[in-house]
C-alpha cells in the first residue's frame, strides 16, 4: 500500500494499492520535489469515473508505467470534489493546452513551485487514434524537463499569468436589462435540438440551470420536449428512478452510468416546476434510497463500472427481461453493448418493481459515500421544495435531517462550513459553492417549515461568504477564502455547468435575503456577480443558466410575502400555491427581521401580507 492508504476520499483509495509512489495533494510532496528537482505528475478524478477506472487498471496498476512515473516524477493524486479549487486552476491550463478540450482523469505536468507546463486528459497505454501512448507522454516530458529548462520555466511562467488573468475579469459597463434574456434565448434556440431536446450535439448533459432559467421566462417549447426526452429512458432510470450523468448520443438513450447527487437534486425542482410528478417522485426516492447517509446527508455518487464493467447493473439480456416480466415487451430493449440492452418505454407499476428487486440481488456499483456540503445544500433545497409542493412531510423531515446535518457533523465550531464527511470525520475548508447552496437550501426549508432557525441560518452563511470570498476591487466571489490555502492563482468559478457556480448562487441568495432584510448591500454584492458575467451571457448561455436566474430575480418587480402562521395553515398553502418565481417568502411573527416587522395574526387568525419594497397591502386571512 503506498501513502494513499492513510486517506478517506474512496477515490484516492482506490489507487492505494498501485505500484505508483503516490502522495496527496500537500506540501510533503512539492518539498520532495524540490529536493530532488523534479516536475510533479498531478492526476486528478474521482470515485465515479468511468475513465479514471481504464486509465488506472492500464496505466497505473502496471509496473513497467509505474516505474517510469516514480523515476521521473512525484506523483500526486488529487480528488476533484475534495478540491475543487485545485481541480479549477489545472482543468482551466488544461483547456488552454489542448483547444478547449478537458476532463477526466485529467493529467497535468508542473514545475515544483506548482506552475503547469503541460497537461492533457486520458492517455493510452499504446498509441492510438493519433494519440502518443501514456509512456511516450512520460519520457518526452522528463526529457523536456531536464534538457529544456528555460523553455518549460517560460511556458509555466505564461499559464500562470493567463490563469491569474482569469480572475480578473472586470466588471460589464453595459445595462443590466431584459435585452440579455432575448439575446440569451435567440442563442438558446439556435442551439436547440428539436427533435431530440437539449442543446447541441452528443455527448450531452442534463441542462438543468439552462432549463430553470428558460421555465422562469416561460419558454415552454424549449423546456417541455426536453424534459420529457430525457426522462424517456436511457440516461434516466425507469427501473430504480433518478438519472444517470450523461448520454453518448443525443438521444439521451445510453447514458454514462455514473449518477451524481448534484445532477438530481438539480433535476427534482426542474421536473417539479414542469408538473413530472412521477419523475420527481422515483427520483427523490432514488436518492433516499440509494445515496442517504445514516446521519442525514447525502454521498456524492454512485459508480459507472460494477465489477469494472460498465453499466452491468443497470443493463438487460432479452432473456433477462422475459424471466423478470414474461414475454411480449421486447420495444423496451435498446442495445447498449456486449449483448445487453439498456430500458426505454413505459413500465407499470408492478414491472417496475420486479425489475429493481431483481437489480438489487445483482452486484452493485461502488457508492462514493463522502458528503459534500454544497451538493447536499442543493439536495437540501429539492427536498423541502418538492416536499412543500407535493405535500411529502416525509421528505421535508429528510430535509431536516440533512440541514441538522449540514450544521452539525459538516460545520466546524466557529460555524463555518467544511467541504467533506466520511466515516465521522469533516475535512477540508468549505469553498464558495458551499456556503452559497447550504445557504439556498436553508432559504427553501423555511418556506416548507416556516421555522425561522432556517432563515437565520441562510443570512448566517451568506454574510459569511461575503467575508470570507468576496472581491472587493473587481465585484464577485473568489472560490476559495482569503485564508485558504495560496496556489498559483485564485481563480473565480463562474461557469453553470454541471452545477450553478458559487457565484451566480450566492448573487442569487442574496437578492433574495437582501429583499427579506432590505439591505441594499447585499443587493450591491449580488449586482457586483451579475455586472462580472453580464457580456459572457450571450455569447455561451448555456453555461450561465443560474447567472441568467439570477438577473432574473434582479430584474423582476419585488415581491415579498410576509406570512404569520404556519406553512399548513390553509391561506399559506393558499398563497404559496399561488407563488411566483421572483416572489420571497419569510414566515413569523418575528420583529427582528425588517419583513415581518410589525406583521402579526389578525384577530387571532393566520395572515398573509403581500408587499412591495416593504409597502404591504391589507393583510388578508
Amino acid at each position: 500500500m503506498n501513502r494513499l492508504a492513510h486517506e478517506t476520499s474512496p477515490y484516492l483509495l482506490q489507487h492505494a494499492d498501485n505500484p505508483v509512489d503516490w502522495y496527496a495533494w500537500g506540501e510533503e510532496a512539492f518539498a520532495r520535489a524540490r529536493a530532488e528537482d523534479k516536475p510533479i505528475l498531478l492526476s486528478v478524478g474521482y470515485a465515479a469515473c468511468h475513465w479514471c477506472h481504464v486509465m488506472a487498471h492500464e496505466s497505473f496498476e502496471d509496473p513497467a508505467t509505474a516505474q517510469l512515473m516514480n523515476e521521473h516524477f512525484v506523483n500526486v493524486k488529487v480528488d476533484r470534489e475534495e478540491r475543487p479549487d485545485v481541480d479549477s486552476i489545472y482543468m482551466d491550463a488544461v483547456v488552454a493546452f489542448n483547444r478547449g478540450h478537458g476532463g477526466w482523469p485529467m493529467t497535468v505536468f508542473l514545475t515544483p513551485d506548482g506552475e503547469p507546463f503541460f497537461g492533457g486528459t486520458y492517455y493510452p497505454p499504446e498509441p492510438r487514434h493519433g494519440m502518443p501512448s501514456f509512456g511516450q507522454v512520460l519520457v518526452a516530458l522528463a526529457e523536456a524537463y531536464r534538457e529544456q529548462r528555460d523553455a518549460v520555466a517560460q511556458q509555466a511562467a505564461a499559464m500562470v499569468e493567463a490563469l491569474r488573468d482569469n480572475a480578473r475579469v472586470a466588471p460589464s459597463r453595459e445595462p443590466l436589462s431584459d435585452a440579455v434574456f432575448a439575446e440569451s434565448i435567440a442563442v438558446l434556440r439556435r442551439q436547440f435540438d428539436a427533435r431530440w431536446g437539449g442543446f447541441g450535439h452528443a455527448p450531452k448533459f442534463p441542462p438543468a440551470s439552462t432549463l430553470a432559467f428558460l421555465g422562469r421566462r416561460g419558454v415552454e417549447d424549449l423546456v417541455a420536449p426536453t424534459l420529457e426526452r430525457m426522462a424517456a429512458g436511457g440516461m434516466y432510470d425507469l427501473v430504480g428512478g433518478g438519472f444517470h450523468r450523461y448520454s453518448v448520443d443525443e438521444r439521451w438513450l445510453v447514458p454514462h452510468f455514473e449518477k451524481m447527487l448534484y445532477d438530481n437534486a438539480l433535476l427534482i425542482p426542474a421536473y417539479l416546476h414542469a408538473g413530472h410528478d412521477e419523475v420527481v417522485e422515483h427520483t427523490v426516492e432514488y436518492c433516499l434510497r440509494e445515496l442517504r447517509l445514516d446521519d442525514g446527508g447525502f454521498a456524492s455518487a454512485q459508480d459507472a463500472d460494477t465489477d469494472g464493467v460498465e453499466g452491468l447493473t443497470y443493463s438487460w439480456t432479452p432473456a433477462e427481461l422475459v424471466a423478470a416480466i414474461g414475454p411480449g415487451r421486447d420495444e423496451l430493449l435498446q442495445p447498449f453493448e456486449h449483448g445487453r440492452y439498456v430500458l426505454r418505454g413505459e413500465l407499470t407499476a408492478g414491472e417496475r418493481a420486479r425489475l429493481l428487486e431483481i437489480r438489487s440481488q445483482r452486484p452493485q456499483p461502488l457508492r462514493d459515500d463522502k458528503a459534500i456540503a454544497g451538493w447536499n445544500g442543493l439536495m437540501l433545497a429539492a427536498l423541502a421544495e418538492a416536499g412543500r409542493r407535493l405535500d411529502r412531510h416525509d421528505w421535508v423531515h429528510a430535509g431536516s435531517e440533512l440541514a441538522a446535518f449540514l450544521l452539525g457533523p459538516l460545520s466546524a465550531e466557529d460555524g463555518r462550513l467544511h467541504r467533506t464527511w466520511r466515516d465521522g470525520a469533516a475535512k477540508g475548508t468549505g469553498y464558495l459553492e458551499d456556503y452559497a447552496h447550504v445557504a439556498h437550501g436553508l432559504y427553501e426549508l423555511h418556506v416548507a417549515t416556516g421555522d425561522l432557525r432556517w432563515l437565520r441560518e441562510s443570512r448566517r452563511l451568506a454574510l459569511l461568504a461575503i467575508d470570507l470570498f468576496a472581491d472587493d476591487e473587481h465585484g464577485g466571489f473568489f472560490l476559495t477564502p482569503a485564508d485558504g490555502e495560496a496556489l498559483v492563482a485564485r481563480q473565480k468559478d463562474l461557469d453553470d455547468n454541471p452545477t450553478p457556480s458559487g457565484n451566480s448562487m450566492l448573487a442569487f441568495v442574496l437578492l433574495r435575503l437582501a429583499r427579506i432584510w432590505g439591505d441594499g448591500e447585499l443587493e450591491r454584492r449580488a449586482v457586483g456577480v451579475l455586472r462580472l458575467v453580464r457580456d459572457l451571457i450571450p455569447r455561451a448561455p448555456s453555461a450561465f443558466g443560474w447567472a441568467l436566474c439570477a438577473l432574473d430575480l434582479h430584474l423582476s418587480p419585488p415581491r415579498e410575502l410576509a406570512i404569520i402562521g404556519s406553512p399548513s395553515d390553509e391561506v399559506a398553502r393558499r398563497a404559496l400555491a399561488e407563488l411566483d418565481a421572483n416572489a420571497v417568502v419569510a414566515f413569523g411573527p418575528d420583529d427582528e427581521i425588517p419583513l415581518l416587522a410589525g406583521k402579526g395574526f389578525v384577530g387571532g387568525k393566520p395572515a398573509v401580507y403581500a408587499c412591495e419594497r416593504f409597502a404591504c397591502q391589507a393583510p388578508f386571512t
